[in-house]
């Protein structure tokens, strides 16, 4: 498909690989609300140093204490991106994945029927 001056459209399929492309911390990946790439390598081993000293201080407190006596062990600290357990099919998944066969459907009887070119 082209403009009116005959330069060629850009199809949804292709802005979202330019999308998918983009650096982790562009501005467009964050609006869409995907965190992953926020922290870069020196954030993640600072999280890792404080949740090893975490543990290494709660190992400490713990000992000389009975096992059904201690207390629990700390977690590790949240990091964007990593452990969200998402799930390929989880109920929301499942129903967008759904939601897109329908609308892809519904798109090709609207081409066959001639409502859309």
């Amino acid at each position: 498909m082209r403009d009116a001056d005959g330069r060629p459209l850009l199809t949804w399929r292709e802005l979202g690989g330019y999308i998918r492309q983009l650096p982790a911390r562009a501005r467009t990946r964050l609006a869409m609300g995907q965190t992953d790439g926020v922290w870069a390598l020196q954030e993640h081993l600072q999280a890792l140093t404080v949740d090893e000293l975490r543990i290494a201080n709660w190992q400490r407190s713990n000992e000389g204490v009975k096992e059904s006596k201690q207390t629990k062990p700390p977690k590790p600290m949240a990091r964007p991106g990593v452990g969200r357990g998402h799930d390929k099919n989880s109920p929301e998944r499942i129903a967008k994945r759904k939601a897109a066969l329908t609308r892809a459907a519904d798109r090709r009887r609207a081409l066959a029927a001639g409502e859309i070119r």
